[in-house]
């Protein structure tokens, strides 16, 4: 008795320790950090559910992955020590791929193609880049509008730039007169503009520029989230979700519908 009784208690064990095992594969995570004020890429809604295209890219990704996702709510300029610390495995929110973030972040290959765009109300004199001399500049704090702006305040005559940590804040500075013009990405502005109808944008600043999942520099990850893109790219998934979002395919070659190489330092 005694030894049937211990062979049915280490079988019981066993078997619980696999159940256990079974339940914390499951619950593995793909820790996201966001930047929800971003739409229609990323933003929070009256639940406090995140949806938009980029999140339902990383759902996708982690689902290939066989993991769960948590996304966490987090400023623009947060994310990039929140990727360097290992906070978080992901980041999303529009974030272009650059040489100089490459030097201490990593990022999946390119999802989207994207240009800047100057934004005025719509009965502002602006019609070229040069109309830009001795205007006030609205950009989000830390983008590539910012960085932009900066580059060329003295090539256009910019009379001053304001920086904002909220797109919303900055667009309703826009509306108000508070910001002459406002740079920032083209897809984002004119989401926001299907509401905001006393803003345009007047002119488009030709970038090239591409949006990827940002990760932990090296992360173990990295390839296989890569590669779900891939296949994403290959079956249709991502086109799929580029037209639900956008209302249209995305363009033939462009990074939405073609595999792209992995971006390297």
């Amino acid at each position: 008795m005694t030894l049937f009784r211990r062979a049915f208690l280490g079988i019981a064990g066993a078997a619980a320790f696999s159940v256990a095992s079974a339940g914390l594969a499951s619950a593995a995570a793909l820790v996201v950090g966001s930047y929800p004020s971003n739409p229609p890429f990323e933003y929070k809604t009256s639940s406090g559910s995140f949806e938009g295209f980029e999140v339902d890219i990383v759902n996708e990704v982690a689902k290939r992955l066989g993991m769960t996702v948590e996304i966490s709510d987090l400023g623009f300029q947060a994310l990039f020590a929140a990727t360097a610390s290992k906070r978080i495995d992901v980041a999303i929110s529009s974030i272009t791929i650059t040489r100089e973030r490459l030097g201490s972040q990593s990022f999946t290959q390119p999802y989207y193609d994207a240009d800047m765009g100057v934004a005025t109300r719509k009965e502002a004199g602006l019609s070229r880049i040069e109309d830009l001399k001795g205007r006030v500049v609205g950009v989000l704090a830390g983008s590539t509008g910012d960085k932009w702006a900066k580059e060329n305040r003295e090539k256009y005559g910019i009379a001053d730039i304001k920086s904002y940590n909220a797109q919303q804040d900055l667009l309703m500075d826009l509306s108000a007169g508070r910001a002459d013009v406002a740079v920032s990405d083209v897809p984002g502005m004119e989401y926001a503009f299907l509401k905001m109808k006393d803003l345009v944008v007047k002119v488009r600043i030709k970038t090239g520029e591409q949006y990827g999942l940002m990760m932990t520099r090296d992360h173990p990850l990295l390839a296989r989230a890569n590669d779900a893109i891939t296949a994403m790219k290959k079956d249709g998934t991502l086109a799929a979700i580029h037209k639900k979002w956008f209302g249209t395919d995305p363009a033939a070659g462009s990074a939405t519908a073609a595999e792209q190489p992995m971006p390297k330092p």
